[in-house]
């Protein structure tokens, strides 16, 4: 098809469109001039002017860039995709990735720390985007050392002055709960080891809002209370099946990693459990151990509002007012002399023993502290004064006239000339 312009070589204007390689070049029909190499690539300056550029000015794009960044593109572009991220996210990590890599301490950095920075982009992007991401998955995939990542991670943002929103817990409940591979059922998992995805996540999500209500959240790393919260809500539903399964087993089984804390937050989690276990009459009866309270965990999280609010309460009140728990067990047909401990007695102004349920951990087991042991000295009175210190120990006049004299009879001494 003719084109408008004229051949360079022979001025003609038969300009006829030419697929070659897949790539549409302008080629005059007379002498076979190619006018037009094809449009193969853009560079970044054009781009914004929406000029298109050839190929052969286009390869001086990359010399600027280095090999190190340019892989660390492609690995931000391949982490992207892994995931299965949006396009926009894919642009604003490798946005990321340029300006930290504009930096000198990144630039000369080692290649494990560039490394983990490929991954702190993908995950800043996520966090700004709330797409819920965690960076245990990240350090998964990448292979990477915890450690570093959020050392990298935390240097990052201070040097780009990034606003990363914190990642909400229900988010990253519904994520990392999405991934356990026990709601079909499949070889490796037996029939009565399969559980309802919403069920499972509606009570691990009540386990973890109450571990986050009685301190066992704060401070430490989110994983580990969501395995125990989740592996205690999976035994909930079906304990007679279930109550045998050990945590290890569980990860197994669902596929995912055990996290090393997550036997300790598991029974810090009974812990709790047993403590409201104890303020309800009729599991008051049943002396529960951390193994049998697990079948009650329904009915201790259907109240557990309450017995929060009453392992709160102060004892400050008048007798005979009821709190809002109170008036919702009475409401169900529970009356003062059926829930057992009859704390509303007590006199006006004093206060209950305050229950270790409410404790954080770090105070329920301090860590031990070794104060180190003062040196033991030995003063006798009989150590040597020097003179330049001997004036602090001068109080009265006369202490200091006789160190005058002492001193005088001394240089005295001293000054006597030897005898020819």
């Amino acid at each position: 098809m003719p084109g408008g312009g004229r051949c360079p070589d022979c001025g003609s204007t038969e300009l006829v469109e030419d697929s070659h390689y897949s790539q549409n070049q302008l080629v005059c029909s007379d002498c076979g001039c190619v006018v037009t190499e094809g449009v193969l690539t853009t560079t970044y300056t054009d781009e914004g002017n929406l000029r298109e550029v050839t190929y052969s000015r286009s390869t001086g794009e990359n010399e600027q860039v280095s090999r190190s960044q340019q892989r660390g593109l492609r690995r931000v572009r391949d982490l992207c995709r892994v995931l299965q991220l949006p396009p926009t996210f894919e642009d604003t990590a490798v946005a990321y990735y340029q300006q930290a890599y504009q930096h000198s301490g990144i630039r000369a950095a080692r290649l494990q720390k560039k490394e983990v920075l490929v991954g702190c982009c993908v995950l800043i992007t996520c966090r700004q985007r709330n797409w819920p991401l965690t960076m245990g998955t990240i350090c998964t995939l990448l292979y990477a050392d915890l450690d570093m990542f959020s050392g990298t991670y935390m240097q990052m943002v201070k040097l780009l002055g990034l606003d990363v929103p914190s990642l909400c817990l229900v988010d990253l409940v519904k994520t990392y709960c999405s991934s356990f591979k026990l709601f079909e059922a499949s070889p490796s998992v037996p029939a009565k080891y399969v559980e309802d995805k919403e069920k499972m996540l509606s009570r691990t999500l009540q386990l973890v809002e109450l571990a986050d209500e009685t301190w066992l959240v704060t401070g430490r790393h989110p994983l580990p209370v969501i395995t125990a919260a989740t592996f205690l809500a999976w035994q909930s539903l079906r304990p007679s099946d279930r109550l045998t399964c050990s945590l290890a087993r569980f990860c197994k089984l669902a596929n995912v990693d055990l996290p090393y804390p997550a036997s300790s937050r598991l029974q810090e989690l009974l812990a709790v459990l047993l403590r409201l276990a104890e303020q309800l009459a009729w599991l008051q009866v049943l002396k529960l151990d951390k193994r049998s309270v697990v079948a009650h965990i329904g009915d201790l999280l259907q109240h557990r509002h309450m017995l929060v609010r009453k392992a709160f309460r102060d004892g400050t009140a008048e007798p005979g007012a009821l709190d809002t728990g109170e008036e919702e067990l009475q409401g169900q047909g529970w009356g003062r002399e059926d829930r057992g401990h009859g704390s509303l007695d007590l006199p006006a102004g004093k206060r209950p023993a305050s229950p270790a349920l409410l404790l954080p951990p770090c105070m329920l087991k301090p860590p031990k502290r070794i104060c180190p042991t003062p040196p033991v000295s030995t003063v006798t009175g009989d150590e040597n004064i020097s003179d330049s210190e001997i004036e602090q120990y001068l109080r009265t006049p006369q202490e200091v006239r006789d160190f005058q004299r002492a001193q005088a009879a001394r240089q005295a001494a001293t000054s006597v000339p030897n005898p020819p």
